[in-house]
């Protein structure tokens, strides 16, 4: 075993973890409790991984301080739920221990435990004992109190520690002695260790176990029903700022930064009002606001999955894929589980395939609502057989009109037909901002400029977002025209309302619905029909 890791090592060791998360991904969601409401602690601590992972696969690795660059990077923009930011900012720590180093030796990789636990702890307003906390503030106590001279050796001291720490998180947290299980953080985290010293061991990955019960079964709900997460650049604020500025909006609050990004995580019943705040103070990159009462829902749905019989199974599920938490929820209400992603944001064909096995039917549609998505999705379909049928829908338009005419009770075979006839029949307008300067279909496109699309043709360059709004629907409106209209992040009430009032006046036999929640990236999304 070697006595200390090259840059390449630390990079692979991560790699391999990952997938070894992977492996118990389920297992970890399964765990989860309250008060730790995020249903999906397994999934987010997996994404926030594999985002370091992409992260690592296009830094320099012959360069520890590229390496460490790209740990922190990757956690900090693949950060999801609370367990997945305070896993970036143990991740954090961990780069900033091994930055400067030639090679991480067994002293190094003990001050890089430490360092990740004192980062994870100062992320937390109100630090809880029996937590992901807990369990890797003892890593670190492991790590130190290890008398060994490889590394193998020192994670083997730092899991111990960890593994013990986290057999008595029960006694920590009397919720999780009421569901009679350990913490979903903490274990969450132990596989991640448990990965990095499989690679140093050459140990083939494990068969997933099999999920018999899920502790979210006994969860209560709290005060505060919208798990919230931004993420921004170009802050003017501190980040001790913006956390006095998020703080009264609820609890479970975490807002962290690294490399120019400040990360935020709340739960919180104003979930439109906490995002135009903070959207005064930066360019928001990207939000998601989950509704926890769904989110408990699918728990339960998915832990009685495996008891329902075959003739209980309702004839067809449906998978969405899409962002923004306006239209996410507008795919759940219409029975859908909902993949994240779309434009910038595509999902892997795992990220549909894990939504698709979690879909109690016999038979299933997926909706990939992105013309990127769909070779994606149509392989998902292939791995999955012949139950899985996919309707290639390329814009959210189309997806929500399809999904309206979904029902669980026909077959796929029965609907596909009626769903995207429904969807053909959709106009959906873009307006976002031009990720470069190029000509194009006869517009002078400058970087960050308003552009609009219309069925994803590139129609409108412009001044405003109003503009665009405005000028693709004189091509498009009729007298029968209904529009729904889903706002982005970075549109203030102030941009709406003089929207309105313009449509009003320009286009007075409009019928129009205006909703919070839009693409991240967008500034309005339109929908006409």
């Amino acid at each position: 075993m070697p006595e200390a890791l090259t840059s390449q090592q630390i990079a692979a060791a991560l790699r391999y973890a990952t997938d070894w998360l992977g492996v118990y991904k389920e297992q970890v969601n399964a765990l989860n409790v309250y008060p730790v409401p995020d249903g999906d602690t397994g999934t987010n601590m997996h994404l926030t991984m594999q985002s370091i992972r992409r992260e690592l696969d296009t830094c320099d690795e012959d360069s520890m301080p590229s390496v460490a660059k790209a740990i922190a990077y990757g956690g900090l923009l693949g950060a999801r739920g609370n367990s997945g930011v305070i896993l970036s900012q143990l991740f954090k720590g961990f780069s900033e221990a091994i930055r400067d180093q030639k090679t991480v030796s067994p002293d190094t990789l003990k001050t890089a435990f430490e360092q990740a636990s004192r980062l994870g702890y100062a992320a937390v307003m109100k630090p809880v004992e029996g937590t992901i906390l807990t369990v890797a503030r003892e890593v670190g106590t492991g790590a130190r109190r290890a008398k060994v001279s490889s590394v193998e050796g020192l994670l083997e001291c730092a899991l111990k520690s960890g593994q013990d720490a986290l057999e008595k998180t029960p006694d920590q947290l009397p919720a999780l002695k009421q569901a009679g299980v350990v913490d979903s953080g903490g274990q969450g985290y132990l596989y991640i260790l448990q990965g990095m010293l499989a690679y140093l061991q050459d140990k083939p990955l494990p068969e997933a176990p099999k999920i018999e019960s899920y502790a979210g079964q006994q969860v209560e709900h709290e005060e505060f029903g919208y798990c919230t997460e931004f993420l921004m650049k170009d802050c003017t604020l501190p980040i001790e700022k913006v956390r006095e500025l998020v703080a009264p909006y609820g609890d479970s609050l975490l807002v962290v930064g690294a490399e120019g990004y400040v990360k935020g995580h709340i739960h919180t019943n104003e979930p439109d009002e906490l995002l135009s705040t903070v959207a005064r103070h930066g360019n928001m990159v990207r939000t998601k606001v989950e509704d926890m009462s769904e989110q408990h829902t699918e728990i339960l749905s998915m832990a009685g999955a495996s008891t329902r019989a075959e003739e209980d199974l309702p004839q067809s599920g449906l998978v969405a894929v899409a962002s923004g938490y306006g239209l996410v929820k507008v795919f759940r209400s219409l029975g859908a589980r909902v993949v994240s992603g779309g434009q910038t944001q595509n999902p892997s064909v795992q990220d549909i395939l894990d939504a698709a096995k979690s879909v109690t039917a016999r038979e299933i549609i997926i909706l990939p609502n992105n013309k990127n998505v769909i070779m994606a999705a149509q392989k998902a379909a292939e791995l999955l057989g012949d139950h899985v049928k996919v309707l290639p829908t390329r814009t959210l338009g189309q997806g929500m009109s399809a999904a309206i005419g979904f029902s669980s009770f026909s077959s796929a075979e029965e609907q596909l037909e009626s769903m995207q006839d429904s969807a053909s029949r959709v106009t959906t307008l873009e307006v976002t901002r031009a990720s470069r300067s190029v000509e194009l279909n006869g517009l002078d496109i400058q970087e960050g400029g308003v552009i609009g699309l219309k069925d994803d043709e590139l129609v409108f360059a412009g001044d405003t977002p109003e503009e665009a709004v405005l000028e693709m629907l004189k091509t498009t409106f009729t007298d029968q025209t209904v529009a729904t209209i889903f706002t982005g992040p970075n549109v203030d009430q102030e941009q709406i309302d003089a929207l309105m009032n313009t449509l009003q006046e320009q286009f007075p036999d409009l019928m129009v619905e205006v909703h919070a929640g839009g693409p991240d990236l967008y500034d309005y999304l339109v929908t006409l029909e």
